[in-house]
């Protein structure tokens, strides 16, 4: 195969998946947490567009002729994947995304070097830019996927369906998981400790049976107040890692009073005050509590989007990006 035919090949490869990137931006527009990130998005999904036209042209310069079935196909890729990924966790699809981005460096990496063999200057410029175009949402993504992993609310909010297969999933199931782990735990450590163990796991026993009863009781009433009333009764048992559970349940859900924020007076803080203080916050947790209140509480744009940058620079400094 000749050099002209893989460059060929690679540009239409290249056209596909990139109306897929465009068709996932646009996606994902309806995710943003706030309306930085939405017009971040809105331009991803406009510059993917206009590289796209770059893309046929550059095809047309070489001799191809575009398809108008690749348009299309990209569009229902994305339209596919955008149904499939309901059923799982928000970071699932962020990791398929990241896929999509890191197959669309790595063929314009190589586009540009056969575009180099070849004496295509003009494509060798074109897979340049979408080299750095790429290079950048690969950068950007790996930084709404640590502020995941670190615990914080993501620049991404879940989706209905993605809520019910990840967070909500999660945090329904914490007591519950805390119980079996717990249980477990303490079954391992009777297997080699022997009888001064097993009464220890009969005490453990006896509190995940009283946490049990008291998620039970949650059935009844509503979340928030549930929430409350299983911590109070661990908290009376003594059984503080399932209080501490069923609080970050309730930070979660926005459902913290002003006294448990990480910031003192906080409810009184205007807008540029309240900015200050987010900056000065360094730990995901306590940044999380704030944009939650923040979202249930006050809903102020320019308060969560300072939150939001604060968290993405501590998931910068935890990927090894520079800010």
């Amino acid at each position: 195969m000749t050099h002209t035919s893989k460059i060929q090949n690679q540009l239409r490869a290249l056209v596909l998946l990139t109306q897929t990137e465009e068709q996932v931006a646009r996606t994902r527009i309806s995710q943003a947490r706030t309306d930085a990130v939405r017009r971040e998005l809105t331009q991803n999904a406009d510059n993917a567009a206009a590289r796209s036209f770059e893309i046929t042209e550059a095809l047309r310069s070489v001799g191809g002729v575009p398809d108008v079935v690749t348009p299309a196909i990209g569009r229902l890729q994305a339209v596919l994947k955008a149904t499939f990924e309901q059923a799982a966790p928000i970071e699932e699809a962020l990791l398929t995304d990241l896929q999509l981005e890191h197959q669309l460096l790595d063929r314009a990496t190589y586009l540009k070097v056969l575009a180099e063999k070849a004496g295509e200057t003009k494509v060798q410029r074109l897979a340049e830019k979408l080299i750095g175009a790429h290079e950048a949402t690969v950068e950007w993504l790996t930084v709404v996927l640590a502020e995941e992993a670190l615990g914080g609310p993501a620049a991404l909010v879940a989706t209905p369906l993605q809520k019910v297969a990840g967070t909500v999933a999660r945090a329904a199931g914490a007591p519950v998981r805390f119980v079996h782990n717990t249980v477990n735990t303490a079954v391992e450590t009777v297997q080699h400790a022997g009888e001064e163990t097993t009464e220890r796991f009969g005490a453990v026993a006896d509190r995940a049976a009283a946490l049990t009863g008291a998620v039970r009781e949650t059935l009844t009433v509503s979340r928030a107040a549930g929430l409350r009333r299983a911590e109070r009764i661990a908290r009376r048992e003594g059984n503080k890692d399932a209080a501490d559970v069923a609080k970050a349940a309730r930070e979660e859900l926005g459902d913290v009073t002003a006294d448990e924020l990480p910031i003192k007076g906080y409810d009184s803080l205007a807008v540029n005050d309240a900015v200050k203080a987010i900056k000065q916050l360094d730990t995901p947790h306590d940044i999380n509590v704030i944009i939650r209140y923040e979202e249930t509480h006050k809903n102020r744009s320019n308060v969560a989007s300072a939150a939001q940058t604060r968290l993405a620079d501590l998931a910068k400094e935890a990927v090894g990006v520079s800010s």
